[in-house]
């Protein structure tokens, strides 16, 4: 079997037995829509999302690293180099053997730095590829090498001027950065390839800034819609030891608060990254059951790995269960970022069912900021990383065909 292949069942496997209960109403694969793009990798760079922490494979990279310093066939070389820059995404590995072994002449700051160099010596085996570059840009994310990402979104409208997908990037980096000229350049050009898809795009970004402009409660809010109410809780990484943390307990005591105000209100607690053979949506439900709540208002999402994934398999669970309104609950420098892809996977599932729910959002927070004002306030690290993960949402992946 192809190693890629390979390492991707192995992985998936690990999630599906983890995320396994007899109790509840988990979500498994075979009744979550978007369950089956299920990845193995998380966003290491987060500190507020459920973080993938597995024992690394056994697989050889040094076998990887003599397909891409021998004579191989191209293709043979730029799929060694993707699945080298994959298994450093997803398990991280020995950097001074990459030195040694790849990129001699070259100090490796992370495992991001690997994925970023693989993809580089890619792009020169075959600089015509214009999903090679977008994938060095990503990578570049991942470091905050926006201009150098900018750089490679510039190469890629170079090569294909009509690129619809690297002029939304290139839209979406520059607006973070305030180049408010070339923001605006991407835009019309969007609407010149596909005025249908461009000016919905617009409209998003439009959404994105009042997004980053609402009010972070500290306390449950007053006169929510009762009909078809959901809560939704968002994971945080377990222990080592397959425990939770302070800022998911704090979590839960929102959502505990939460749920006595409104005890019709169901319940969703998403995650699914496995520690010890606990996923955080198990153990989020067992919390919560052991508080007093009835078990049967409470659903786990036991498979999401990211806040992307956090979004799409949750909203699938909304969209079966027939639910409208939503309240979100995590900490408060994650909520915005987790506001705007519930919202982008909401008018998914809104697609799927041909109509326009009209759903409203509203939010709780776990404090994790010294004051209310300065929780208010959005960084541009914070923008970044809520404009890459909407642009995931929305269905443009990091890096194509290997990782969303």
């Amino acid at each position: 079997m192809n190693k890629k292949v390979s390492l991707f069942f192995i992985a998936f496997a690990t999630l599906i037995l983890a995320s396994c209960s007899d109790s509840g109403n988990t979500i498994t694969d075979d009744n979550s829509a978007t369950s089956t793009a299920v990845e193995t990798s998380e966003v290491k760079d987060n500190a507020n999302e459920s973080s993938l922490e597995t024992e690394e494979p056994k697989e050889n990279t040094e076998e990887l690293f003599q397909q891409v310093r021998n004579n191989e066939p191209t293709s043979e070389r730029i799929a060694a180099l993707e699945e080298i820059a994959m298994h450093y995404y997803w398990y991280g590995g020995d950097m001074k053997k990459a030195e040694k072994e790849l990129f001699q002449g070259i100090t490796l700051h992370g495992d991001y730095d690997v994925v970023e160099q693989s993809f580089a010596r890619a792009t020169v085996i075959d600089p015509y590829d214009v999903e090679l570059k977008r994938s060095l840009a990503s990578a570049q994310i991942l470091q905050d090498k926006i201009p150098e990402a900018l750089k490679s979104f510039e190469e890629i409208i170079d090569i294909d001027p009509d690129n619809f997908e690297a002029h939304i990037l290139h839209a979406a980096y520059s607006k973070v950065t305030g180049d408010t000229d070339s923001f605006e350049k991407d835009i019309q050009k969007l609407s010149e390839i596909d005025q249908e898809r461009g000016q919905e795009y617009e409209v998003k970004f439009d959404s994105i800034e009042e997004i980053e402009k609402t009010t972070l409660n500290s306390e449950v809010p007053e006169n929510i819609t009762k009909d078809n109410h959901a809560i939704i809780t968002l994971g945080y990484a377990l222990s080592d030891e397959g425990e939770m943390q302070e800022t998911l307990l704090e979590r839960l005591k929102v959502t505990l608060k939460a749920a006595e105000k409104y005890p019709d209100s169901k319940i969703i607690v998403t995650g699914g990254v496995p520690k010890k053979g606990h996923t955080e949506a198990e153990l989020m439900y067992d919390w919560l059951v052991e508080k007093g709540i009835d078990k049967e208002r409470i659903f786990k999402e036991a498979l999401a790995t990211d806040t992307v994934e956090n979004a799409l398999f949750s909203m699938d669970i909304v969209r079966e269960e027939g639910l409208q309104d939503i309240t979100l609950i995590t900490s408060a420098s994650h909520m915005r970022r987790a506001l705007v892809t519930f919202n982008e996977a909401s008018q998914l599932m809104d697609t799927l069912e041909n109509k326009t729910s009209n759903r409203e959002f509203t939010n709780v927070v776990y404090m994790d900021y010294d004051s209310e004002e300065e929780a208010q306030k959005v960084t541009e690290e914070e923008e970044m990383v809520i404009y890459r993960d909407f642009i995931r949402t929305s269905g443009i992946w990091q890096f194509p065909g290997l990782q969303r």
